[in-house]
C-alpha cells in the first residue's frame, strides 16, 4: 500500500510534519495559498535593506518569504507548540529572530535592529491592538502591510462620514494614511474562517506628531457613549472612571466652548469630528486649563 504523499504547500507540510492543529482560542487562521505571499510582497515594496517585523508567525510561509527578500526578519510568535514548525521555516536564515512572546507584551523599543515595516497575518481577535501599538511605540516604522478581518480594516481606514469609524480609525489616521487594499479570500487560510479577510496598508505621514496620552484619553472618552454629544460622552466617560485624587477633567460647558471656538456646533458629536479636528480640540482643552478656564 503506497504511501500518502506529502503536501507540497509548506504550512499544509507542516501541520502534518508536526501535527500542529490551529488554537480557535488564538485565533489561529494559518496562510495556506502561497499564491498571496506576491500580493503581500508587492504591496509591501519589500527590498533588500528593509527590516520587517512580522506579528503571528504561526507556520512560517510569510516568515520563509521575507527572509529570502529583507535585510532583517523579527518574527513574533506566542504559541510554543509551533517552535518545530517555525525552526523549520526560518533556521536556515541568519537574519531570522524569532521572538516567543505576546505581541502586547514584548518590548518593542528593544528590537534590533529597529524595524522600518510591519507585515503580518494578524490574529482576528489582536489585529487593531496590535496595529495601534506599532504605530504609537514604533517610531522607526513607516510601513504597514497585514491581513485583517474585514471590519477591522473598514473601521481602521473609515472617515468621519463612515459608519465604522471610530476609536481605531481616529489613532491610526492621526499617525497614518490607512487604506483597504483588497480583499482577500477565506480560502487562503486553514481553517477557513466565519469571516472575511482584507489586506490593510498603512504609511506613516511625513512630520506626524506622536499622540499624547491626553489626547488619546480624550478620543476614547469621545466615542465611549456614540448616542450622546462629543461633550456629553465625555462628562459621561469621566464619571464613570475612577480619577487618581487631583486629576481634572474637562467640565461640559467648557468642552461646549471649546468646540465652538474650534468652529463646530456645542452639541456636535465625535464622529463628525476628523482625526486632526481631535488633536485641535486636545490642545484647545490644554490651553484653557494652563488659562485656568
Amino acid at each position: 500500500m503506497s504511501a500518502v504523499a506529502e503536501p507540497v504547500q509548506p504550512s499544509l507540510r507542516r501541520m502534518r510534519r508536526f501535527g500542529v492543529r490551529p488554537d480557535r482560542e488564538l485565533g489561529q487562521n494559518f496562510l495556506v495559498d502561497s499564491n498571496i505571499l506576491g500580493v503581500i510582497g508587492r504591496a509591501a515594496e519589500l527590498s533588500r535593506r528593509d527590516v520587517v517585523l512580522e506579528v503571528g508567525g504561526g507556520l512560517g510561509v510569510l516568515s520563509e518569504y521575507l527572509a529570502q527578500r529583507v535585510a532583517h526578519v523579527h518574527v513574533v510568535e506566542i504559541d510554543v507548540r509551533l517552535r518545530e514548525a517555525l525552526a523549520d521555516a526560518t533556521g536556515r536564515y541568519a537574519n531570522v529572530s524569532v521572538h516567543w512572546a505576546d505581541a502586547m507584551d514584548l518590548d518593542l523599543a528593544a528590537l534590533d535592529p529597529p524595524p522600518g515595516k510591519v507585515i503580518a497575518n494578524l490574529p482576528y481577535g489582536v489585529a487593531a491592538s496590535v496595529l495601534l501599538r506599532t504605530i504609537a511605540e514604533l517610531p522607526s516604522v513607516h510601513a504597514w502591510v497585514a491581513m485583517v478581518q474585514r471590519e477591522v480594516g473598514e473601521r481602521l481606514a473609515a472617515g468621519s462620514d463612515k459608519g465604522a469609524y471610530g476609536v481605531p480609525s481616529v489613532l491610526a489616521q492621526l499617525a497614518c494614511e490607512v487604506r483597504v487594499l483588497r480583499a482577500i479570500p477565506r480560502t487562503v487560510f486553514h481553517p477557513v474562517p466565519n469571516v472575511d479577510s482584507v489586506l490593510v496598508g498603512m504609511r506613516r505621514r511625513p512630520g506626524a506628531q506622536p499622540v499624547s496620552p491626553a489626547l488619546r484619553t480624550l478620543v476614547a472618552d469621545a466615542f465611549a457613549h456614540r448616542r450622546k454629544t462629543l461633550a456629553g460622552s465625555l462628562a459621561l466617560a469621566a464619571a464613570a472612571r475612577s480619577r487618581p485624587p487631583g486629576a481634572r477633567t474637562p467640565a461640559r460647558e467648557r468642552m461646549r466652548e471649546a468646540l465652538t471656538r474650534l468652529g463646530h456646533p456645542a452639541d456636535v458629536r465625535a464622529e463628525r469630528l476628523s482625526p486632526e479636528d481631535f488633536r485641535a480640540l486636545a490642545r484647545a482643552l490644554e490651553d484653557a486649563s494652563l488659562r485656568g478656564l
